[in-house]
């Protein structure tokens, strides 16, 4: 049988809208840019923007942002024109099986374990790190931190992660949200976008006026520049490499701010739950995307103007927290805004792990119905019509993570799964428009194939500048991925056998 066997979209689509057995259809146009606002603003805005400032591009985070906002420009047009035409939950997984068959779509979904899996665990670690700054260090470093972490404070003692406890409390929290109710699960992922978004755009209007023009000078990361050390002597960030510094730097630091960026796509595997799909989830794809990327200059230019970039690689000063580091150290008289801003920053951050999390539940959900992994990912919950099965096997997996992993590592993993699927969803787009041209298309991509080419190559300039390390495990990650599609997944997919193929659209009629 051949390894690019594709689903049949008549029948996927009849399969997706019976209702008796599907998702529930409860979410709006507003509930789906709300859906990609919750998911893009979080530890991305707040904490890997720091993180791209300090280890590559300085004050020129805020044209990372600009590199990785038009990559994601360029795939979020593709995006779209497949969640209008296509509206199944599982976003690049199900456009692929459409367009380059099942080995690849498989590729594609092991990929995207990284984006929201990963994601929701790198996110729950940056909730555990803001909550310990609102407890002022209360909780201690061992059970706040990954058995991997470790530091020396300035009186040369040596602390040592044991568990990231703080984050599994939260993931358990939203998995049990999340098995109540997509509609629950929406309504406070609104709350909490307003709040964070307000406090966002505070910070940006009040922290104008603490912008220092000597910390934008240079404007990029100098060739030469000294590593930084710790207290105790130890290397933090060595800037000798190509993507450490200067216009390297700022392609490294958008490899770096893209992680900030997956929330869009997130939106589209809520498809199948949207009441009127061809027309809202162009508009919560888009409109999310453009609404974050605003914001997201302004705050990288304001947060680098405000302290130096320096100051975000040390753990003991802006590293960890770096928003209300930079309000309590250099905002004088605002004091009150930093609390306010760790409280917003909480809710926020447990409004990106709800997405991320349902996002890949309903990418179970959608492969475990092909046959591609075990039907407990399928099964819906007799009453609140959830995937619960899934989101309690996905609660284990992230949370391994989440309390073992550090940090950096698992959003750094995060970024390439994300790219991987945007070049392979703006690709999927071409391919399409040449083998199948006649199909009805709500939203069209404009000028392809230029677009396409464009967000494939330029989110693929990002993975290569990911950095050496990450992209091994990633290499080795899809390895075991194409191990389990040859040792289980190929035999049990509901195409290997022509009994098995899913009934055509007639059959729901």
């Amino acid at each position: 049988m051949s390894l690019f066997r594709k689903k049949d979209l008549e029948s996927m689509l009849a399969h997706a809208n019976d209702s008796e057995k599907g998702l529930k259809k409860t979410l709006g146009a507003a509930n789906l840019v709300a859906l990609g606002i919750g998911a893009i603003i979080g530890a991305g805005l707040f904490v890997r923007t720091a993180a791209a400032a300090g280890q590559a591009a300085g004050p020129g985070v805020t044209l990372s942002f600009v590199i990785a906002a038009v990559g994601c420009a360029f795939a979020g047009l593709c995006y779209a024109e497949f969640a209008a035409m296509i509206p199944i939950a599982g976003s690049a997984y199900a456009y692929s099986y459409v367009t380059m068959g099942e080995m690849i779509a498989w590729i594609i979904g092991w990929a995207l374990i990284m984006e929201y899996a990963l994601g929701a665990a790198t996110v729950s670690i940056a909730w555990s790190e803001y909550l310990n700054k609102l407890l002022g260090g209360a909780i201690p470093y061992e059970w706040s931190h990954s058995p991997f972490e470790s530091f020396t404070d300035s009186t040369g003692v040596l602390h040592k992660g044991i568990i990231n406890a703080p984050a599994l409390i939260i993931l358990l929290l939203l998995t049990l949200l999340l098995i109540k109710g997509t509609q629950e699960s929406a309504m406070v992922n609104a709350i909490i976008v307003f709040i964070k978004v307000a406090i966002v755009l505070l910070f940006i209007a009040i922290g104008w006026q603490f912008i220092r023009p000597e910390n934008h000078t240079p404007y990029m990361i100098p060739e030469g520049t000294k590593p930084v050390l710790d207290a105790a002597g130890k290397e933090l960030v060595n800037y000798d490499g190509f993507f450490k510094h200067g216009w390297g730097g700022i392609l490294g630091g958008a490899a770096i701010v893209f992680f900030a960026f997956i929330g869009f796509d997130a939106v589209s595997t809520a498809a199948q739950e949207a009441k009127n799909p061809k027309r809202d989830m162009p508009i919560g794809i888009l409109g999310s995307l453009v609404v974050c990327t605003i914001l997201y200059i302004l705050f990288g230019h304001v947060l680098t103007g405000v302290a130096n970039w320096q100051e975000f690689v040390d753990p003991e000063k802006g590293r960890e927290a770096s928003v209300a580091y930079a309000i309590s150290q250099y905002m004088t008289g605002y004091g009150w805004l930093a609390t306010a801003v760790t409280v917003a920053i909480l809710a926020g951050f447990s409004s990106v792990i709800l997405v991320m999390l349902m996002g890949q539940s309903r990418i179970f959900y959608t492969m475990s119905n092909d046959g591609l992994i075990p039907k407990a990912f399928g099964e819906l919950h007799p009453r609140f019509k959830t995937p619960y099965k899934a989101n309690w096997i996905l609660f284990v997996f992230v949370g391994l993570f989440a309390a073992f992993v550090p940090g950096h590592v698992a959003g750094d993993l995060t970024s390439f799964g994300t790219l991987f699927a945007f070049v392979l969803v703006s690709i999927g787009v071409w391919i399409l428009r040449v083998k199948n041209p006649e199909m009805q298309r709500p939203f069209k991509t404009p000028l392809v194939p230029l677009v396409p080419i464009l967000g494939a190559v330029i989110c693929a300039g990002m993975i290569v500048a990911i950095d050496t390390r990450t992209l091994q495990f990633a290499f080795i990650w899809m390895l075991v991925g194409l191990l389990v599609y040859f040792g289980y997944s190929r035999k049990q997919s509901k195409l290997h056998s022509p009994g098995e193929i899913l009934p055509k659209a007639k059959d729901f009629q």
